[in-house]
């Protein structure tokens, strides 16, 4: 009950504020080490084909990008990236494509499932545990069905100012009332 509700919530303020946070350019600002490091994947709807924006939180590694499927294959976006693996990524600095992958190797699992957890800030507790304190083992326990991905680049997509984008909303909405009040200053 309690996690369909959670859910509830954090689709909700996916949907009415993270992704228009993201699609006006404003990415750089939502992001931090206490609310989290988050990123919106563009995917293809795997049944639609439609355009899903889904936010995730995120580490960069090794020329990689890595995020994790908190509920795990249930996931749409995660059941979209395993359908349509060549994905849009949009950063807090900029958008690029890229392939998504499942990670398979222990090791690196380990290792990723950790940082990107230590950047998840509050979504780490939320999971039951603090990733800055637990133990490689408890936190491998705790996460067994989180699936952990790698985004591997592969060039430069359209960012919030490029044509396509919705940074314009945003400048258009902060610039008319400084035109108004020189309109008005002139009289």
């Amino acid at each position: 009950m309690l996690n369909d509700t959670l859910r509830q919530v954090m689709r909700a303020l996916n949907r009415y504020f993270m992704v228009p946070a993201f699609r006006l350019g404003l990415g750089v600002f939502v992001n931090n080490p206490f609310t989290s490091y988050v990123m919106v994947l563009k995917t293809t709807g795997r049944k639609s084909g439609k355009t899903r924006y889904a936010p995730v939180n995120y580490a960069i590694a090794n020329g990689s990008i890595y995020c994790v499927s908190g509920w795990g294959e249930t996931s749409d976006w995660y059941r979209n990236l395993l359908a349509h693996p060549d994905i849009e990524v949009i950063l807090p600095s900029g958008t690029v494509y890229g392939r998504a992958s499942l990670v398979t190797d222990p090791l690196e699992r380990k290792q990723m499932l950790r940082k990107v957890l230590l950047g998840s800030g509050f979504a780490g507790f939320l999971e039951g545990f603090n990733p800055h304190r637990t133990s490689e083992d408890e936190i491998e326990r705790k996460a067994s069905q989180m699936q952990v991905l790698r985004i591997t680049p592969s060039g430069i997509g359209s960012g919030a100012a490029d044509p396509g984008g919705w940074a314009w909303i945003l400048w258009t909405a902060l610039s008319l009332p400084l035109l108004l009040w020189l309109f008005r200053r002139k009289r």
